[in-house]
């Protein structure tokens, strides 16, 4: 089966999400977990004590946050599994429903990737 990485994407330090959105995750996430689609997640810290590695040039820089030049950062993060691909996509807009119908207020970007199995090596 498929799996995917989910991300939320948001303006950094726009507070607390409501209670009634926890409470709305929970059961989402509660009910998928029960089916063996949810694997792990969760929220992430803010990004003044993030730490960046920038490789430019073959040069290592490390450059620590806070980051003014970002508007939107990554806030939450999730590792799922779906029969299909079709699947993950539905259930990805269900995700988004329950941030616009609980915190309708707050621009959220909700991302699903899949996962690679991959690369496969370069050709010599």
């Amino acid at each position: 089966m498929p799996r995917f990485m989910g991300f939320v994407r948001m303006e950094e330090n726009i507070g607390t999400p409501p209670k009634a959105l926890f409470d709305a995750m929970d059961e989402y996430i509660g009910e998928r977990a029960a089916k063996g689609i949810f694997l792990d997640g969760g929220g992430l810290y803010g990004t003044e004590d993030a730490v960046n590695y920038v490789v430019r040039q073959g040069q290592v820089t490390r450059v620590d946050g806070p980051y003014a030049e970002g508007k939107e950062v990554v806030g939450g993060w999730s590792i799922l599994e779906y029969p299909t691909v079709e699947d993950a996509i539905a259930d990805q807009q269900s995700f988004a429903d329950l941030h616009a119908k609980y915190w309708p207020e707050v621009t959220v970007i909700s991302t699903l990737r899949q996962i690679s199995t991959g690369p496969d090596a370069p050709a010599e």
